[in-house]
């Protein structure tokens, strides 16, 4: 397996509050890999700390087998993110805020060629204002993948959106797999998580409680279905 995510005994803590405790994962090349976790898990901690955002306090982070709190900029010529809150100026044209994104790298790709491969070629010249929120999940996945990237962070990526949305998006994200994107997402979705993660890793209070695939997860508990699994993982199991 080669590894394009290697973490070992990440810790992080906030005044005195442990968040993050001792986690360990590897996410292998072209896999998409889901971070789970119930609200105050820890999961924006640790793609934060990924991500190099916020230094760890302890452990080993290496993704493409860079450092990214050291190798930030040399990292991010390589790695796409989307977060969950993208702050985007509205009142902009959608090609307007490519090409200005386009410009953070040296050899971004071809913007038109991403707007037609996720149907926004018809939304070129329309405001990001004006866009449904399907669309605008859609473009900024496209915006991240203007750095050309070996790795795909995405985070809560179909918080908000319709049904018929949430699997135009879960198309893309599969198809960008079928290139050997290697994709690393959190999500509160189940549905979502059965239907693209490879493998997946759970938090419960800052530590991991399972790492492993779907049906080794519903093995591992008493249940038969990923959902109550999960709950039962994070201890919010149903009685």
């Amino acid at each position: 397996m080669t590894k394009t995510i290697d973490v070992s005994g990440l810790s992080k803590s906030y005044a005195g509050n442990k968040i993050i405790d001792r986690l360990s994962l590897t996410v292998a090349s072209g896999e998409i890999y889901g971070l789970l976790g119930a609200n105050g898990a820890g999961k924006s901690t640790t793609i934060e700390c990924l991500l190099g955002t916020k230094q760890a306090d302890a452990g080993t982070i290496r993704i493409l087998g860079l450092d990214p709190y050291k190798d930030r900029q040399q990292l991010f010529e390589q790695v796409g993110v989307q977060f969950q809150e993208a702050h985007y100026p509205q009142q902009i044209k959608v090609k307007e805020l490519c090409e200005e994104t386009a410009c953070l790298y040296q050899d971004a790709a071809n913007y038109q060629t991403l707007l037609r491969q996720f149907a926004l070629i018809e939304k070129a010249n329309a405001l990001v204002s004006d866009l449904s929120g399907g669309q605008r999940q859609k473009l900024f996945i496209l915006l991240a993948l203007l750095a050309k990237p070996k790795v795909l962070f995405l985070d809560e990526l179909t918080t908000g959106l319709d049904p018929k949305a949430r699997r135009d998006i879960w198309q893309s994200i599969q198809e960008l797999k079928r290139h050997g994107l290697t994709i690393f997402l959190s999500s509160h979705f189940m549905d979502e998580v059965e239907t693209l993660c490879d493998r997946i890793s759970i938090l419960k209070n800052g530590r991991l409680s399972f790492t492993g695939t779907i049906p080794e997860a519903i093995a591992q508990s008493p249940y038969d279905n990923f959902e109550e699994s999960y709950l039962w993982f994070i201890g919010e199991e149903i009685r």
